[in-house]
């Protein structure tokens, strides 16, 4: 699963004080993280190692209640049935799943920008911001944005409202993929674990359609065929 947060830069700035200012509050130094609000999670890098459940759940929360507080601010997501996506031709391999994946959640983001470029009747454009993850993995992400965004396929989207490249940024200098991954986590849960708890505390965030339904917009199954 892959997920991703729609910031327009009129709300950047909005959230960035709001995350910067409750961490001055709390007295926490450090990168959020989906996984460091495990009970279990003392990792050094961990900010929050030495709080109580409780304490990592509202701030959890305050999170949840920070990303829900603009209406601009939009959550996407890709979730893959692994068994399914093996049975397609094209996927043989964990690369080619989160290809797949990966196309559909820019896809979205793409239609997204198509979408407020009608509404508003001003062209809009963004970019794309990937969490860092490896020399390796990086230049095979890089690759595949890049064959995506220059594709003549028939099923693949035309990107014309993106720019630059996809850019590839260490999670704790991005305040923005720390945002993502609570977002991937919360809806992660939810499927993983059939646990609904923070998904509800953030779905108001997600990306609708034209009768508020969220399949196909907000969240996306892939592939269309094969869930259980």
């Amino acid at each position: 699963m892959i997920g991703g947060v729609i910031i327009p830069e009129n709300v950047w700035h909005a959230l960035r004080d709001a995350i910067l200012g409750m961490k001055i509050r709390r007295k926490i130094r450090g990168e959020l993280k989906w996984r460091f609000f495990s009970p279990d999670n003392d990792d050094v890098r961990n900010p929050m190692r030495d709080l109580d459940q409780a304490t990592r759940d509202s701030i959890r929360a305050e999170i949840y209640g920070m990303i829900t507080k603009h209406k601009a601010v939009k959550a996407l997501a890709a979730v893959c049935s692994i068994e399914a996506a093996y049975k397609m031709a094209s996927v043989n391999d964990q690369q080619a799943i989160y290809n797949l994946t990966y196309k559909v959640l820019t896809e979205r983001f793409q239609y997204y920008l198509q979408d407020n470029s009608r509404e508003t009747e001003v062209p809009a454009f963004g970019l794309i911001i990937c969490d860092h993850r490896g020399r390796g993995d990086d230049k095979r992400l890089r690759a595949h944005h890049q064959m995506l965004v220059h594709s003549a396929a028939a099923f693949t989207s035309k990107y014309e409202n993106l720019i630059e490249s996809v850019l590839l940024q260490p999670s704790n200098l991005s305040i923005g993929i720390q945002f993502a991954d609570l977002v991937a986590g919360a809806i992660w849960r939810k499927y993983e674990r059939e646990d609904d708890h923070w998904y509800d505390m953030m779905q108001r965030s997600l990306r609708r359609g034209p009768a508020g339904q969220v399949a196909g917009y907000g969240i996306v199954k892939v592939p269309k065929v094969g869930w259980v």
